[in-house]
């Protein structure tokens, strides 16, 4: 587990910003600055440099869309852990395409949000239920131009390369990977290296939602 992870967090509630840091604050985890809009957030990621910002959507000035979007804009690496009480559609899908690494619910019990943001750093997506839900029917229903794109990019993809990817969308981890493929956890982050490129995609959950564009029946 990773520990010592740097946390920012991000939202226009104050007394939601004092249990949030009540509740993460331990051995493996430090609080290193709060926001209370997307101005602000962007100032303490800028000043703090967080591992990771655990961040609202609905905010004053700039949402968490806005803050996520600036922060990829510019190639910031801060990893982006959405934890609001709505849970749309929309919600869901913009804030992972514009570059959230996961998006959790206000009603996640603590020990989740934890295990989320271990996760996170780890480089798994963090998603609700809820959240993966959504994810899945808004993949379902997507027009067929989009199923004929991310087709396309899957059939770039070599044998070992697809699998790895199926891989990642049925959730496995690294090692799990390695485990199930016999291979080396080095193999594995060079497919995942491979799959950033070929699938024009910048983090896991991005991979996972190709594989469920293209309607992959071995899911």
């Amino acid at each position: 587990m990773v520990v010592n992870i740097r946390i920012g967090i991000v939202d226009d509630d104050a007394l939601v910003r004092a249990g949030l840091r009540m509740m993460l604050a331990s051995d493996s985890i430090t609080i290193v600055g709060e926001a209370a809009d997307g101005d602000e957030a962007l100032a303490l990621v800028s000043r703090e440099r967080p591992d990771l910002l655990l961040l609202d959507i609905r905010m004053p000035n700039k949402d968490g869309i806005a803050v996520t979007r600036a922060l990829r804009k510019q190639g910031d690496t801060t990893r982006v852990l959405v934890l609001t009480t709505f849970d749309t559609d929309e919600l869901v899908i913009a804030a992972l395409r514009n570059g959230a690494n996961g998006f959790l619910l206000k009603d996640t019990e603590p020990a989740d949000i934890v295990a989320a943001i271990h996760q996170t750093m780890q480089g798994q997506p963090a998603l609700s239920p809820a959240a993966t839900a959504r994810l899945i029917a808004a993949v379902r229903d997507a027009p067929d131009d989009s199923v004929h794109r991310a087709r396309t990019l899957l059939d770039t993809l070599t044998n070992r390369e697809r699998d790895v990817a199926l891989a990642i969308a049925k959730g496995r981890t690294n090692q799990q990977i390695a485990q199930e493929l016999y291979i080396s956890l080095t193999t594995v982050k060079t497919h995942i290296s491979a799959l950033f490129t070929k699938l024009y995609v910048t983090n896991r959950v991005e991979i996972a939602r190709a594989i469920y564009d293209a309607r992959v029946n071995d899911l």
